[in-house]
């Protein structure tokens, strides 16, 4: 993932400057780099699936990616196609790396053959030059900036395009993404929870936030998951639901203000009841749209999106006047 701020400026500017310094500062935290391991593990489902396929990594750059290592190493076993990746500058002009095919003679794809382009823009994926590379593309697998999260997603969604990316588990609420899990536009991959990125050496080591191991730092998230496209196993899984409703009222509170039960974790959905429920959020890592429907999403700072009236006016989980956590609102299919 790369930083689309300015980097950090030094002493001696104006306020104004000063403040994009200090903005820049609080949003470096979009620097991170994905490790080997969570993309071999997540990426190792999908293998068929690459095989002829143009991929695009247009959040990386290409020369410390493990994004792009994935790809170049694996190239010939998953058949795949084209593999294409853009560096990213803040202020002047990038290049692009692609690998197609075999061009030294030597018997195999390897790097040899990669072929380095110089850009005429800077490499952010929301220039036009990348743009036209996206449009070249079958998929999209990358690690992109989490400050630009919605406006990412939304890009591919306007182009059409197959993608596995990673982000954070609150993106499930953010009303430009909600909407998409709702209608089963994209869904989440097979790995979420807690993930470990590489951060730039430049970042500030404070022990709370970083740890350091033979000269790198990490940055540890307990939250991520892999946000897809692309047609999964997983997804049509059944929830194993083993506990009952009837019988154990006094464990599922009704909304005041939602016709809706709440139930407090996942493996506590009933087996036997049939009408609306609130589950947290985590629920969308098992749900199967063949066995649930998917209402709306409840949460305090969210309006709009419950799928169903409220009866008091109010948005949000409320229980005996009190505001819970966010809640997604589901109903069973069978």
């Amino acid at each position: 993932m790369f930083v689309l701020m300015p980097s950090l400026l030094g002493k001696g500017y104006s306020m104004a400057e000063n403040l994009n310094l200090n903005k820049a500062r609080i949003e470096e935290e979009d620097e991170f780099y994905t490790k080997l391991t969570d993309i071999e593990k997540e990426l190792r489902h999908y293998k068929k699936y690459f095989k002829n396929k143009t991929i695009f990594c247009n959040c990386d750059d290409p020369e410390s990616s493990n994004f792009w290592k994935y790809f170049e190493l694996n190239f010939e076993h998953l058949g795949i196609k084209k593999l294409i990746s853009t560096h990213f500058e803040t202020s002047k002009p990038s290049y692009k790396l692609e690998l197609v095919k075999e061009k030294n003679n030597d018997g195999k794809v390897n790097s040899l053959d990669v072929v380095t382009t110089p850009l005429r823009q800077n490499g952010d994926f929301r220039s036009p030059e990348c743009i036209e590379f996206l449009k070249e593309s079958d998929v999209i697998v990358t690690n992109p900036p989490f400050s630009l999260f919605r406006e990412y997603v939304a890009q591919l969604i306007d182009y059409q395009k197959d993608f596995l990316i990673i982000g954070n588990q609150n993106a499930i609420t953010y009303k430009e993404i909600f909407p998409l899990l709702r209608d089963d536009k994209i869904w989440l991959g097979y790995h979420s929870g807690d993930m470990e990125f590489m951060v730039p050496n430049y970042y500030e080591p404070r022990k709370t936030r970083y740890r350091e191991e033979n000269g790198i730092k990490y940055r540890s998230f307990g939250n991520m998951c892999w946000f897809t496209n692309i047609d999964i196993q997983k997804r049509h899984e059944d929830l194993i639901l083993y506990k009952n409703f009837y019988g154990n009222e006094d464990d599922y509170t009704q909304y005041d203000n939602y016709d809706a039960i709440n139930v407090n974790r996942v493996n506590s959905i009933p087996c036997d009841y049939l009408g609306v429920m609130g589950v947290p959020i985590t629920f969308m890592d098992k749900y199967n749209p063949e066995q649930f429907t998917v209402i709306g999403l409840i949460a305090g700072n969210i309006k709009g999106l419950a799928g169903i009236p409220t009866k008091t006016g109010k948005d949000g989980p409320y229980i005996n006047g009190r505001l819970k956590y966010g809640r997604i609102l589901i109903k069973r299919k069978c």
